[in-house]
């Protein structure tokens, strides 16, 4: 069975006045909801129990999948409408729902666009604990992977700011970065080595073997943090889609270019 996690318990804020009178998953782009969007995707693609959790107007999300019958497949809700718990927390509540050991994918409920849900799934390999999906764009955080693209850190390149595990990575003796190579060079202790930058797409597919490790995670934590610091002892992947196009319908303005695309994206199919 494939199971899957959609965060749908943000506040959206950056959608008001829209979300002062709803919640960000109900926000319709081409005439539907985002919720339905993605949960229609992921049921296509053979995902059969979904777990959604919930937080601001949380009513409105429980009633509109019970009026539309969960679209025919097991979802659940995870119930966070006392305190909104950030990603890491969220999975870490859902624990309980989720139905047996095969990976989870998670996704946010404004994420959009031409992902292949089940060519994702296939890259989860049966020894890896989590997989993230890539790309190489433009933006000012990257995560660092090195050359079998293991998850290494996270970069924010206007700060300077490093996250990682590893001292020689956090704490260089040099390093050079290359935006337009989408490489940062690190040198520690009289070796080079070179990592790669890929920004991250908001979709990951995270092994149950990793939901021990959460024990010593507070309440409430994001779960790239979660990813940041325990890379070193778990075997965190990246995985490259050259022709992903995705978009996050996370401010008024992205609405018009989500149908865009999506119409974009529907045309491709049509040909």
């Amino acid at each position: 069975m494939k199971q899957a996690m959609i965060f749908a318990a943000g506040l959206g804020t950056r959608l008001k006045p829209i979300t002062d009178t709803m919640p960000k998953a109900l926000v319709k782009v081409d005439g539907d909801p985002l919720l339905k969007h993605v949960v229609i995707r992921l049921r296509d693609a053979g995902y059969t129990h979904i777990v959604v959790n919930v937080h601001h107007f949380a009513n409105q999300i429980i009633e509109y999948l019970r009026e539309n019958n969960n679209f025919g497949i097991n979802i659940l809700i995870s119930d966070e409408t006392e305190k909104l718990l950030e990603t890491g927390g969220g999975i870490k509540k859902a624990i309980p729902l989720f139905c047996d050991d095969s990976p989870v994918l998670i996704h946010n409920v404004d994420i959009l666009g031409n992902v292949d849900y089940g060519w994702f799934s296939r890259q989860h390999l049966s020894d890896e604990d989590a997989v993230l999906l890539v790309s190489r764009r433009k933006t000012q955080r990257y995560l660092l992977f090195d050359n079998a693209m293991r998850l290494m850190g996270w970069i924010n390149i206007v700060t300077g700011e490093i996250k990682s595990p590893y001292e020689w990575v956090r704490n260089p003796d040099d390093a050079s970065l290359s935006i337009d190579d989408y490489t940062l060079t690190v040198m520690w202790g009289g070796n080079t080595t070179t990592l790669f930058l890929y920004a991250f797409s908001g979709i990951h597919s995270l092994s149950p073997r990793l939901f021990p490790l959460m024990d010593k995670f507070p309440e409430k934590f994001p779960i790239m943090d979660f990813y940041l610091q325990t890379c070193h002892r778990t075997k965190i992947y990246g995985c490259q889609h050259d022709n992903l196009k995705i978009l996050d319908v996370g401010k008024m303005g992205s609405i018009e270019q989500a149908e865009q695309m999506l119409k974009g994206l529907s045309a491709d199919i049509s040909k």
